[in-house]
């Protein structure tokens, strides 16, 4: 099978290229902006005829998308994750090759929902921020571009390479200053959010099992289960050892978890740290993964634990 699979170098790509490498069957071909991509083509200033061109010579038969941008204005997130969708879809659509499209988006297309739910496939998407708005409006135009797609809205990942910048990023190297710094107290803001994160490696055997199978519309992928922020960075103060209080903003300052040690008696005079949840999904989101157990025979393996140690290791390479 020869798949092509564009934004390979990116945070998901990456976990993406190496799933799909790993598998005897399949001829990669990797497409992107940057220098070491096997074909170099920007999607979201490229024409869909100089795509097209190249599918036909090429001829994947499964083209995987894991390109797009999740900072920016509006205008920057609508060239690269909506334009670049648009452009994709059209060269399929001109092209002879036949090739399956797997588009990877994102949950911030379904916006905020009720608190202790379970968010569907069905469900209304209500994006709150204009990341959300501009991946729901590439999804739209897979569904409606009558090829054979599927979109796997992909929840909240985490694990190895998550970005400096994220919210579980930041978290980490939070903690990675304080320890070096040697700080007995944390103060960290906006833990009060509750998100389903799911393993990066995970997501990416949820590519490849859409690639292999014959599955067409959305498909969520989760852990299925929503954790409180806060939680995330008890569990991720533990597994870096940790010998100081995390005292949370969002209430009260009492400590997140039992102080461990010995904290410093002088006062911190450190500014707290706040961490805004950035995909306007609200203060709850947690995915049914049901559909992608029924139609792609896929479960999630890695538990939160397990990402955060890795998180937390990139983190401490830092020191």
């Amino acid at each position: 099978m020869r798949v092509l699979l564009i934004g390979a170098n990116g945070y998901l790509g990456r976990f993406v290229a190496d799933r799909l490498l790993a598998d005897p069957a399949v001829q990669l071909t990797a497409l992107g902006r940057g220098d070491d991509a096997d074909v170099r083509f920007d999607l979201a200033s490229g024409s869909p005829g100089a795509l097209t061109r190249f599918l036909d010579a090429v001829h994947p038969g499964v083209v995987v998308n894991c390109a797009g941008a999740t900072r920016g204005g509006a205008r920057e997130l609508t060239r690269h994750n909506t334009v670049a969708v648009a452009t994709v879809c059209e060269a399929l659509r001109r092209s002879g090759c036949g090739a399956r499209l797997v588009q990877v988006g994102c949950g911030a297309e379904y916006g905020p929902s009720q608190p202790g739910s379970s968010t569907a496939e069905d469900a209304v998407p209500r994006p709150g921020g204009p990341y959300g708005v501009s991946k729901l409006a590439a999804t739209e135009l897979v569904l409606g571009s009558g090829l054979d797609a599927v979109v796997l809205r992909v929840f909240s990942p985490a694990g190895p390479g998550t970005p400096a910048g994220s919210p579980l990023g930041r978290l980490a190297e939070a903690l990675r200053r304080a320890m070096q710094s040697g700080d007995g107290e944390l103060k960290l803001g906006g833990l009060g959010v509750q998100r389903d994160f799911i393993d990066v490696r995970d997501v990416a055997r949820a590519v490849h099992a859409a690639s292999l199978s014959a599955a067409q519309g959305v498909i969520n992928i989760g852990s299925g289960r929503a954790v409180r922020l806060r939680d995330a960075a008890a569990v991720l103060a533990r597994v870096a050892g940790y010998g100081g209080a995390l005292h949370e903003l969002d209430g009260p300052l009492s400590p997140v978890r039992p102080s461990i040690g010995h904290p410093r008696t002088e006062p911190d005079h450190a500014a707290p740290v706040a961490y805004p949840y950035p995909d306007g999904c609200g203060s709850w989101q947690q995915a049914d993964v049901r559909t992608a157990r029924d139609r792609l025979g896929w479960r999630p393996r890695i538990n939160l634990e397990e990402s955060l140690a890795d998180i937390w290791m990139e983190a401490a390479c830092r020191i």
